[in-house]
């Protein structure tokens, strides 16, 4: 496998440590407290959530302003954080971790919320802009580096009004919104896929799991020499 294909896809591989040191970083994005803990801004929370509990771990610790769990998956040694910053300071969080941990962004996987997705729909990449997402450009900036791989769970748009700052409050509003009873149904549903996707992410590397995981549920998945 060539340089280039490493540096954009990943190896398809899973790494153990003998000392049980993780070797990937898996972060849910979204708001701590409460009062946001069904907005649609926090299904990157939601989903870490289902994650960790999928796999007896549980945010037990703080360290450098996150609740982390620490444990396997598919028998790699994995950290699981949930940034304390507020999503638009999420970089704080995860710079200081991926430091601590002494990983690059290519051990780097987030999850977060996505405006251009219909809800319930996931979609894998690694790379690329923030797409306006304040708290992916946060990680972006304080990390320096765009090339880690995001796990964006749809949530929809708003209707927006006709003027700029109309539809900027729109968004600001609908993100920090819950979600209503009928999304709340579809993402229900949709994270355990999610974690099903971060699995096959550490164990079987991006390609494999774009393939799988990029297309809609009962939707017949992409062969391998494809990707989206």
């Amino acid at each position: 496998m060539n340089a280039a294909f490493r540096r954009i896809f990943g190896a398809t591989r899973s790494r153990t440590n003998a000392q049980g040191v993780p070797v990937k970083l898996v972060v849910g994005l979204g708001n701590p407290g409460a009062g946001y803990s069904r907005n649609r801004h926090n299904v990157g929370f939601m989903s870490i959530a289902y994650l960790a509990k999928s796999h007896g771990m549980r945010f037990d610790r703080a360290k450098a302003d996150a609740r982390v769990a620490e444990g396997s998956i598919g028998g790699t040694a994995v950290m699981l954080a949930r940034p304390q910053t507020f999503m638009n300071a999420s970089g704080r969080a995860v710079g200081a971790l991926l430091k601590k941990l002494n990983l690059t962004p290519d051990d780097l996987i987030v999850i977060h919320d996505d405006l251009d997705l219909a809800t319930g729909r996931i979609r894998l990449r690694k790379g690329g802009s923030s797409g306006g997402h304040k708290g992916v450009q946060s990680i972006i900036d304080s990390i320096n580096s765009p090339d880690f791989t995001r796990v964006r769970i749809g949530v929809g748009r708003p209707v927006a009004g006709d003027r700029l700052e109309e539809r900027e409050n729109d968004v600001v509003n609908y993100v920090l919104g819950d979600f209503t009873d009928d999304e709340r149904l579809a993402i229900d549903r949709e994270i355990p896929r999610v974690a099903e996707a971060v699995e096959c992410l550490i164990a079987e590397g991006l390609v494999t799991a774009m393939n799988r995981y990029n297309v809609a549920p009962g939707e017949k998945p992409a062969s391998p020499t494809q990707s989206a």
